[in-house]
């Protein structure tokens, strides 16, 4: 052994099998090691021993047993190994081969045989073991690691642990108000971790599509409550935009600009919006901006015909080059027409699909073969059905939760997520604001906007 003196802390044991397998326990705690040798066993073990000699930067015991018997060893950070002379070792017993039984004489021939050809001395294997029988000591080393540096060693002055903010809901945030800082509850901490799902900002534009072939399922409160929780969470930013050739109410389930614009009227101005001399205040000429709920919204206009307001998909193109170069977010209220060109280009443009419906039979079953029909569509759109998030509202105040797990459980083979919002009547006519929903409501729809961002 090496004159250091090696400290027994931590305390290593190893063992390992005849088959292969084995484990490592370092103060208490086991490491379980599957190889398919005994020699590879050893390796593992020694490398692992050898991790932790190269965390402590300097040589550890370990007390091996085995099938060879149990070795005391040194394990020096390089993955070098020696025995450990300051403890008794207890090789196994050596079975002593059997003596094969002597070839019985050759008869004596008086014809003298043949002089033998000289024969060459076989090769000699190498040892497999130490001459005490110490199998490990011949391990071949493993790769020394590598050690930080010492600034990367150093911890930074400037290094601030992450404190958890104080509980501020229920008795826990009561008491935190009176001076006695308690920890958040479980809920508390998932709706911490919600907000901060749709706070963020993503690198470049993103479109959400909110669609269902048929009407009455909730698309459009889906996209103005999807969009507010986004906006209040994350900031300016956020746009939605009504895509339906045949009488789009987005416009009537939102506040009204002091103008009348539509989307109709921004067609004629996309190439001076697309200009380099533009500017973002250019568009308040023609979107609506939701003073409470901080998103602006681009209206149809429904009072028209489809005939008077007919949009190809080459509009569908120019509008969304214009929200993408405005925009961080933009949610697109999709008509019911699934074969329209412009309801498919909007597809193209899509990066995540919500799925809107109620717990009707009709609207869940529209829905679902939505989803069907875009995974044949083509590559894009069936990456867009799978990492599908689907929006369950309790539109009928009679229907029961037990109804609304039903529909969600039945998307959970056909989408990523699938989310239930209870029934509230703020939801049921009017303008939309996130503001007069009830609390429960409000943190239903903050988890939907949650499972949308984990899509973006």
């Amino acid at each position: 052994m090496s004159g250091i003196e090696v400290p027994t802390f931590p305390k290593i044991e190893a063992r390992t099998h005849a088959n292969g397998s084995g484990e490592v326990t370092i103060n208490g705690t086991s490491y379980p090691i599957e190889t398919t040798t005994l020699e590879d066993a050893r390796a593992a073990i020694l490398a692992r021993v050898a991790e932790t000699a190269g965390k402590m930067q300097r040589p550890v015991r370990v007390t091996t047993t085995g099938p060879d018997g149990e070795w005391p060893l040194i394990v020096h950070p390089d993955g070098s190994v020696e025995a450990d002379d300051s403890l008794p070792a207890n090789p196994a017993p050596v079975e002593e081969p059997e003596p094969e039984p002597e070839p019985a004489p050759a008869p004596i021939d008086s014809v003298p045989a043949p002089a033998a050809a000289p024969v060459a001395p076989a090769p000699v294997a190498p040892a497999q073991a130490a001459p005490d029988g110490n199998a490990w000591v011949r391990q071949a080393p493993v790769p020394a690691p590598e050690y930080p540096s010492r600034r990367e060693a150093r911890q930074s002055f400037l290094t601030q642990e992450q404190i958890e903010e104080p509980a501020t809901q229920g008795w826990r945030g009561t008491l935190t108000r009176f001076g006695i800082r308690m920890s958040p509850s479980d809920s508390e901490r998932a709706e911490r971790s919600d907000v901060l799902a749709v706070s963020q900002h993503w690198p470049g534009p993103r479109t959400i599509a909110v669609v269902n072939g048929k009407g009455g399922a909730g698309k459009t409160p889906t996209t103005v409550l999807l969009a507010a929780v986004f906006a209040r969470h994350g900031g300016a930013g956020v746009l939605t935009w009504d895509n339906n050739q045949t009488r789009g109410t987005l416009g009537w389930r939102t506040e009204q600009g002091p103008h009348e614009a539509t989307l109709l009227d921004l067609l004629p101005q996309v190439d001076r919006l697309l200009s380099t001399g533009a500017q973002s205040a250019d568009l308040a000429h023609f979107v609506h901006h939701q003073t409470r709920d901080r998103f602006d919204v681009l209206r149809s206009k429904p009072m028209a015909l489809a005939h008077e307001q007919r949009v190809e998909p080459s509009d569908v193109d120019a509008i969304h080059a214009v929200a993408a170069k405005y925009y961080r977010l933009i949610f697109i209220d999709s008509g019911n027409d699934e074969s329209d060109p412009m309801w498919l280009r909007m597809i193209d443009h899509t990066d995540q699909l919500v799925v809107a419906t109620t717990t009707r039979d009709d609207h869940a079953e529209a829905g679902a073969l939505l989803l069907e029909a875009l995974a044949e569509r083509d590559a894009g759109s069936a990456e867009l059905a799978r990492d599908a998030v689907v929006i369950v509202n309790q539109a009928d105040p009679k229907s029961t939760p037990a109804e609304l797990a039903r529909v969600a459980d039945g998307y959970r083979s056909l989408a990523r997520e699938a989310v239930t919002v209870p029934h509230d009547p703020a939801m049921v006519d009017g303008v939309l604001r996130f503001g007069s929903l009830r609390p429960d409501t409000q943190r239903a729809w903050l988890a939907a906007g949650a499972a949308v961002a984990r899509g973006l």
